[in-house]
This record gives C-alpha cells, sequence and structure tokens, in this order.
C-alpha cells in the first residue's frame, strides 16, 4: 500500500487532511432498520449472526428517530461486547419499500481475523443457510453475502492486512473473485472461534464492528458530490454504477451503486434503512462538517450530541463524536 502521506487525495505534504474531509479516525456506527416483525428480526440477528441483545441506555434510544425512553419495547439494539452493531426499531405502519428504490444495499460487519469470520459464516449455515447468497474475494478482504428475513442485505468480512493493498493515484485495487464457503470454512475455523463466536453474551471489548455500510442510489455523480464534495469522505474506487468512499485511506467506509435502482428519486418512509450513524473524533470534525453543510445549503438537525440530515435520497444520516 502506498504511503498515505503521498496517495490519499486531498491530503496536505504533511499527510493530515484538509478541514474539507472527515477525520482520518472516522469511523462507522450501529445501523437502524425499521422492521415489521421484530421478534422474527432479532432471532436472525442473535441467533444466525450471533450478536447479543444489549441492554438499551436511555442515550442510546434517544439517537433512535422516533424512540424514546418509553419505547424500550420497541427497539432491539444488538452487538458484540458492549459495541452496538445494529438497532432494530419496530416501522409500524410502515409499507415495505418498492423494488427500485433507494435505500440500503448491506450493513457489513467486520470480524478481527479470518478464524472468526468462519465462525460467523458457520453459525448462519447452521441457522439460516436459505439467507446465503454469495462470496467474494475483494483483494482488500474477504467477504460473505446474506439476506436477512425482511430482504435487508448482510455483509460478514475480514480484511487482509494493509501492506497487501496495491494503490494507484488514490484508488485502490479491488475485485469480485468467487470463494469456495466450505472451503473457507475448512481451512480457517477453529474450537476457539466457534466457542466466541456461539458466546454471544461476551463480556468485554471485542474487534467486531460496523466496518462500513453500502447504500442503493438514484445516480453516482449526485453520489460523489454529496458524500465526497461535502462530507468530505474520499474517492477510493470508482465505476460507473458504483462509489467507495473512506475516511483515513481505509478501502471503504461506505459505498453507493446504482445496480438496482438508476433513477430513483428520494425515499418514501418505509421498512428497511432507518439510518446510518457515523462517528468522529472530535467536536471540531461536527463543527467542521456544519460549515460544509451549511456552505452546501444542506438542511440539518442539531440536538447538542447528534447532528442529523439527509443525503439526496432521504437516507439520514447521523454524526456524533464517539
Amino acid at each position: 500500500m502506498t504511503d498515505r502521506t503521498t496517495s490519499v487525495p486531498g491530503s496536505d505534504a504533511t499527510g493530515f487532511a484538509t478541514k474539507d474531509l472527515l477525520s482520518a479516525d472516522t469511523s462507522m456506527d450501529a445501523v437502524t432498520l425499521h422492521v415489521a416483525d421484530l421478534d422474527l428480526m432479532t432471532r436472525y440477528y442473535r441467533d444466525a449472526l450471533s450478536l447479543a441483545v444489549l441492554t438499551p441506555s436511555d442515550a442510546l434510544l434517544a439517537s433512535v428517530p422516533g424512540a424514546g425512553t418509553g419505547s424500550r419495547d420497541e427497539t432491539v439494539v444488538l452487538g458484540r461486547g458492549a459495541t452496538p452493531l445494529v438497532v432494530l426499531r419496530r416501522g409500524k405502519d410502515l409499507p415495505r419499500a418498492r423494488r427500485g428504490e433507494a435505500g440500503l444495499f448491506h450493513t457489513a460487519l467486520l470480524f478481527d481475523d479470518a478464524p472468526a469470520l468462519a465462525a460467523a459464516v458457520a453459525s448462519v449455515a447452521r441457522t439460516a443457510p436459505s439467507t446465503f447468497v454469495g462470496s467474494g474475494d475483494h483483494l482488500v478482504s474477504e467477504a460473505f453475502y446474506f439476506t436477512d428475513p425482511e430482504g435487508n442485505g448482510v455483509e460478514l468480512y475480514h480484511d487482509r492486512p494493509r501492506e497487501t493493498w496495491s494503490w494507484q493515484d488514490g484508488q485502490v485495487a479491488m475485485d469480485t473473485l468467487y470463494i469456495d464457503p466450505h472451503a473457507f470454512m475448512q481451512e480457517h475455523l477453529t474450537d476457539e472461534a466457534l466457542h466466541r463466536a456461539l458466546t454471544t453474551d461476551v463480556v468485554g471489548p471485542d474487534d467486531t464492528v460496523v466496518g462500513h455500510v453500502h447504500l442503493q442510489v438514484g445516480d453516482i455523480p449526485t453520489a460523489r458530490e454529496f458524500y465526497v464534495d461535502t462530507l468530505g469522505f474520499e474517492a477510493t474506487a470508482s465505476l460507473p454504477s458504483a462509489l467507495f468512499v473512506s475516511a483515513g485511506g481505509y478501502h471503504h467506509h461506505m459505498a453507493m451503486n446504482t445496480w438496482n435502482s438508476q433513477g430513483a428519486g428520494p425515499r418514501a418512509s418505509t421498512l428497511g434503512l432507518g439510518q446510518v450513524a457515523i462517528s468522529v473524533p472530535s467536536e471540531d470534525d461536527v463543527t467542521a462538517l456544519v460549515d460544509r453543510l451549511s456552505r452546501r445549503g444542506i438542511e440539518m438537525r442539531h440536538d447538542g450530541a447528534t447532528l442529523r440530515f439527509d443525503d439526496p435520497w432521504k437516507n439520514l444520516i447521523e454524526v456524533a463524536v464517539r
């Protein structure tokens, strides 16, 4: 991988990002889904994906649009260790999204290594094998794809070592090569990793995080203008039908594609994606983002703790200090 001081677009001669870029320490946070059957969806994310049901704090509930401290029966928070990864919110009276609409393509959960990923894949294979939809060696990562019971995409993946990633002119080389899931599990699955995956009430820190969020959008130029030119992500890979963006030289924290949604306009309120959460390291980062959004005329809401705004397809984005 080329050194970030010379390869990452928008950085100055010292390698530090300009004020119009998100901090290199930006990361993704829990994804909120509006669901029709809260019990069914909870069982899938708990039993198949081996996430633990976490006790939601008032602060976490307050961060979910439409929820409050009196909405505990309507919201389930799932994660690993003490880290929330997916928030399921009962979507009362919300219709299902129609085919071709903008919204979520998948939520991608990043595992620390290949054995941890193999254990997670084995868990889904044992509990909900029909939800498996594919796999891919992307050169920078190895990934397995699933669709939850209400049609939301899920990616489980681990990264290859950063020093093996190939960069040219600020773009990272990625591909999609076939991975045999049985061969992958045979090579990497260990008893220790399987035990840890099945111990959903693991105490203490856990390395599983939301690695990236992939969206369906109406067109790529508008996505670039919003996510790169306004929010301050850096484009790391571009196709006519897809855009991958990141902060700090990661292969991608977010992606947008038009594979099923070319020409889609703003979303109506539906089941599916509720919000995408982004974490930044300091209040200065939030202030800089507010300035960029203001300059572009983007409407926003800031309650003193969390900044919220919509992308051009009315996907709700929230940004808060980690």
